[in-house]
């Protein structure tokens, strides 16, 4: 009998939108553990610290007993085969998602054969958020609520609160 199957979830989640929650959810239906690898993203400039990332993501998927949240920096494939992991579950919500994602998993299987990319398509109601998405709109103080967890919509406002009063 084989144990059950890993997969890591890799991104920057910043922040993690309702889509993102769409698939954990429904990855944790499919695998035993899905290991959320929140990346450092040291080549890109979040808004949100890396701690605070993590525990906002920890904090969303806090019900789903078989999901764990990590950071990670360096190569997602080192990262999920120190996990154990044989399964990167990805999302795709369009053609251009799938041209790069695509990319992504020949070159994942290229470096770690033995773990596979898994696609999936959010429910249609998440299909176009993106974290970018929400962050700009945000920004330009657009309404966002409908796109992300009560949670995450809190911790949104408060930091452009903050980032307005310096």
């Amino acid at each position: 009998m084989s144990s059950p199957v890993i997969a890591v979830f890799p991104g920057t989640f910043d922040p993690i939108t309702l889509g993102h929650q769409d698939l954990i959810r429904r990855g944790a239906q499919l695998f035993g553990t899905v290991v959320v690898a929140v990346a450092a993203a040291h080549h890109k400039k979040t808004m949100f610290s890396l701690e605070e990332r993590l525990q906002t993501v920890r904090d969303v998927v806090e019900p789903w007993g078989h999901v764990r949240v990590e950071s990670f920096t360096g190569l997602v494939r080192d990262f999920a085969v120190a996990q154990g992991a044989r399964a990167m579950l990805r999302g795709v919500r369009s053609v251009t998602d799938f041209d790069y994602e695509s990319q992504l998993a020949c070159m994942n299987r290229a470096l770690a054969p033995d773990i596979e990319t898994v696609f999936l398509t959010p429910d249609s109601r998440f299909q176009f958020i993106s974290s970018t998405l929400v962050r700009e709109i945000a920004t330009l103080k657009g309404d966002v609520a409908q796109f992300v967890d009560p949670l995450v919509h809190a911790r949104l406002l408060q930091k452009l609160q903050e980032r307005t009063s310096v």
